[in-house]
């Protein structure tokens, strides 16, 4: 099935977190009836997490999937504290989480659901930033730029004698740490005089708004706003779907997931059967939202491992 531009505007970016309400036809009877599906996480796969919570309330009438918006660690921390059966990150689990989670004795799958391509945006008035090279990202983001690399010129002497003015997720993102760790060389190694949020249409605002501006987070972001943000080419390659696949974006390419509480797939038929409809409909759903899917085998070998 696949969605229409006009039906992924509504819902994907919007900008406000919501509780879908269910439509369609008469649920399946293996599924329970007015039963609530608890997912959060990452803004980076909330557009993925609320597409599929949408076509699959639509099949499904009485079973809600209500989809949050708390960061990749913000995701971690609840679904740890056995408040979620499923969390979106757009990073692998990092050990301190995996302790906590074994704590609280929440066992889980991390689950594989498409690739992104991060991307760094300027605003369309910006016409000498449109290639960066990986060197120039981190002397502009490391923490030691704080305070000090303040202006364009700096990072090149052809550029304006004009302040920068930086965008960028807050410290509970994983693409927080996974910029950091990529172009600073340690995650979460940043400097803190940005414009920070977990709300990745505040970033996309901030940016557009700004001709000095500077950002960086998922590749659907961009896509849908294309009309008010201009991407980086990274060391000279552009952030496409085509240079993901082809592998010539790097090393801002990167893998995104849900994390899935083993209780939850084992006990709640509705819960298994939206995990198994994610990936059923991953080949269709994941590029309408701007993202790119895993092969069509894949995503049938990660279905047979569930």
């Amino acid at each position: 099935m696949v969605l229409s531009k006009q039906k992924f505007n509504r819902y994907a970016l919007a900008g406000v977190v919501t509780t879908a309400v269910a439509a369609g036809i008469a649920a399946p009877s293996a599924l329970s009836q007015n039963s609530v599906i608890q997912v959060d996480g990452s803004s980076t796969v909330f557009p993925i997490s609320e597409a599929m919570a949408e076509e699959f309330m639509a099949e499904n009438r009485g079973t809600q999937v209500t989809v949050g918006v708390s960061g990749t660690g913000g995701g971690f921390s609840k679904f740890c504290a056995g408040e979620l059966d499923i969390t979106g990150a757009s990073r692998p689990i990092k050990a301190s989480e995996a302790e906590a989670c074994a704590a609280a004795g929440i066992e889980y799958i991390e689950v594989p659901v498409a690739t992104d391509a991060l991307t760094v945006v300027i605003n369309p008035e910006n016409t000498w930033a449109e290639e960066m090279t990986t060197e120039q990202l981190k002397m502009m983001w490391e923490p030691a730029a704080e305070g000090t690399i303040t202006r364009w010129n700096q990072i090149d002497p052809s550029w304006p004698d004009a302040p920068i003015d930086l965008f960028g997720p807050g410290t509970d993102s994983g693409t927080f740490d996974y910029f950091t760790d990529e172009i600073v060389g340690e995650s979460g190694a940043s400097r803190a005089d940005y414009t920070a949020s977990e709300d990745d249409n505040i970033l996309v605002l901030g940016v557009s708004r700004d001709a000095n501006a500077l950002g960086y987070f998922g590749l659907a972001y961009y896509l849908e706003n294309q009309d008010t943000l201009k991407a980086v080419a990274v060391n000279g390659v552009e952030p496409t779907p085509e240079n993901v696949e082809n592998g010539t974006y790097t090393p801002l390419s990167r893998p995104i997931f849900v994390y899935v509480k083993k209780e939850s797939l084992e006990s709640r038929p509705e819960v298994r059967a939206f995990v198994e409809f994610m990936l059923d409909n991953g080949p269709e759903i994941v590029p309408e939202v701007g993202y790119v899917p895993l092969s069509e085998q894949r995503y049938e070998s990660i279905l047979a491992e569930l």
